[in-house]
């Protein structure tokens, strides 16, 4: 490749190579047109796209970190951040990045479709799944440990009784302990049996929630284009960025807001019949 080529024809042949999959080639050149202006705050965000391709997410953070630096309105530097953060389990983090592209992407009115809000609710339901893993995890151990508990209590107390009888027969009562602590574990395991339902994967479907808070809905609204938005957070919308449907972009007023009634029993229903959800 010439050395006389520009930091932005660098960064073209970068933007070739990268749609050709040739990733490590295009991050060849985008670091070529980075050593040539690395006050460029795009060409750090097209290296970290490419490392997201490569699953290398340390090196992702990194350039997307140095592009806000230089730009903390850059919209991608906060998008491909939070999708290498929801990779690396980092789950606060990533909400919150994919939360600010998402704010700048409407204060900017850039039509991201529904990228950025899709790895919104991906990395939201990846951190409410960790969560979930470390409840069952507990509610297993909390089992695993009463039961250790009352075998011990029962194993104590056979001992003793068996060194208060010393040549007498105890069998009756040893047999009375077993049946006792049996009666004890059967009741602990019926009970924590029960528990089954609770310990299943927990998950709001993603059609029950806003496409801007990405929370439960709870006064469901239409607009004209068919897209369903909770009402307070279309309502902000409209007052706040501009009149006009998130994700169709149309015209949009809050008078065309009309009531989804089915989508309300619906919701209403499933959080009758997961009370939990209110924590989601």
């Amino acid at each position: 490749m010439p050395s006389k080529m520009s930091a932005v024809d660098l960064k073209n042949q970068g933007n070739k190579l990268f749609s050709a999959r040739k990733y490590d080639d295009a991050i060849s050149c985008y670091t070529k047109a980075i050593n040539k202006n690395p006050g460029t705050a795009t060409f750090f965000t097209n290296r970290a796209l490419c490392y997201l391709k490569l699953r290398q997410w340390e090196l992702a953070v990194q350039d997307c970190q140095r592009a806000l630096d230089l730009d903390r309105s850059l919209v991608k530097g906060h998008f491909f951040m939070g999708q290498a953060y929801v990779e690396l389990g980092q789950y606060d983090e990533a909400i919150a990045s994919l939360k600010r592209a998402y704010d700048l992407a409407k204060e900017q009115k850039l039509n991201f479709g529904d990228d950025i809000t899709g790895a919104l609710r991906h990395a939201k339901k990846r951190r409410w799944n960790m969560i979930e893993d470390r409840r069952i995890q507990q509610e297993i151990e909390l089992q695993t440990y009463v039961n250790k508990l009352i075998l011990e209590d029962r194993d104590r107390k056979k001992s003793a009784l068996k060194e208060m009888s010393e040549h007498q027969d105890c069998n009756e009562e040893l047999d009375g302990i077993d049946e006792f602590h049996e009666n004890k574990l059967r009741s602990v395991n019926n009970l924590f049996g029960q528990l089954d339902d609770r310990r299943k994967k927990r998950d709001v479907p993603d059609f029950l929630c806003g496409k801007i808070s990405f929370e439960i809905m709870r006064e469901p609204v239409t607009t004209p284009s068919g897209i369903t938005y909770d009402k307070k957070d279309i309502i902000e919308h409209l007052q706040r960025v501009g009149h006009f449907d998130p994700v169709t972009r149309t015209d949009l007023t809050q008078e065309q807001l009309i009531p989804n009634l089915a989508m309300k029993e619906v919701i209403d229903t499933f959080l009758e019949e997961n009370p939990w959800a209110e924590e989601y």
